[in-house]
């Protein structure tokens, strides 16, 4: 689950559309901007890390929907939220002083709406496959893009992702568990909330310290939910050893491969990569959990995916257009 943008780097419309699910921006970073060398082994060393992440946060996604009848689905959230906020917190050592309450208002509002976005989707991959949940968790952070441009390609790019929307629930979601349908959009409303939140963060706290006490307030935001769910299954070694796995792909391992990469990829080839989230989910589901997609259902992803990366691309062009300089 993931996060868009959610991953480390300066937070923009631009990356809107492309946040992982649950993930989270290590915020102050700053990215490469475009034409930017890519390294010795060019573009397509960190493009290979972009990859991997996304690989990662949706297998790990696949990992939590497995152990869920373990420690439900509030259970795995917790787990996953209190391991990934203890290791942020280690390796970032977050200064507590020094803060304004604007500052920790900020981070409070993040880490909540952390907490929900991460939470409203596992509700959602407990009840519909993991594609179809993360297809429609993206149109969140689809239509931040789109209104935040006012372009009117992008209202073009939004139907043509309402037309998968449509394809993907059958014409009135008759193929899909409506509940789960509705979980998976709301985790797409915090979403496009987190990632407003995300930018402001950023700019209020250095590196990623703002990201790490934002996840301790989500993972103490959810502890008392996981604990009256699953209560002493949480502290199973079984239980416990496989919550920490989902933690690390879906958090801790993302964040460290995206922020190489975005030391060397410009910030909207990064963007761009991440439209494929949804993709890269459905297969996931289909190695990990055996859920198995129609053709329509495929499709219907396809859509989403190409109006994700055509968005981002628009407001890639747009922004390059503003920095020409005029002819005289």
């Amino acid at each position: 689950m993931s996060t868009p943008s959610a991953a480390p780097g300066t937070s923009s419309p631009a990356a809107a559309p492309v946040a992982v699910p649950g993930a989270a921006p290590a915020t102050g970073l700053a990215s490469v901007p475009d034409g930017a060398p890519g390294g010795r082994f060019g573009s397509l060393g960190p493009v290979g890390l972009v990859l991997a992440g996304g690989l990662s946060v949706q297998f790990g996604a696949a990992l939590a929907v497995s152990l869920m009848p373990r420690a439900g689905a509030l259970g795995v959230v917790t787990l996953r939220l209190v391991v990934a906020a203890v290791v942020m917190l280690l390796v970032c050592r977050p200064r507590l002083r020094g803060h304004s309450r604007a500052d920790w208002g900020t981070v409070v509002v993040f880490g909540t709406a952390m907490a929900g976005m991460n939470g409203l989707f596992y509700q959602a991959v407990d009840r519909i496959p993991l594609g179809p949940a993360v297809t429609l968790e993206v149109l969140g952070p689809l239509a931040l893009s789109v209104f935040a441009s006012r372009r009117a390609v992008n209202f073009v790019w939004a139907g043509l992702a309402l037309a998968g929307v449509f394809l993907l629930g059958g014409g009135g979601f008759d193929g899909l568990d409506p509940a789960g349908a509705a979980f998976a959009l709301a985790a797409g409303a915090m979403w496009a909330a987190y990632i407003v939140f995300s930018a402001r963060t950023g700019r209020r706290f250095p590196q990623a310290d703002g990201l790490a006490l934002a996840m301790a307030v989500g993972a103490l935001l959810f502890l008392p939910l996981g604990i009256a769910e699953s209560g002493g299954r949480l502290i199973d070694p079984v239980t416990l050893a496989l919550g920490a796995g989902v933690a690390v792909l879906s958090s801790v391992l993302p964040y460290t491969l995206e922020l190489l990469a975005l030391r060397r990829l410009p910030a909207p080839t990064f963007a761009v990569l991440m439209s494929l989230e949804p993709a890269i989910a459905a297969a996931a589901g289909f190695l990990i959990l055996d859920q198995a997609l129609s053709a329509t259902q495929s499709a219907a992803i396809a859509l989403v995916v190409a109006a994700s990366m055509g968005a981002v691309r628009a407001q890639v062009g747009r922004r390059r257009t503003k920095a020409l300089p005029e002819l005289p």
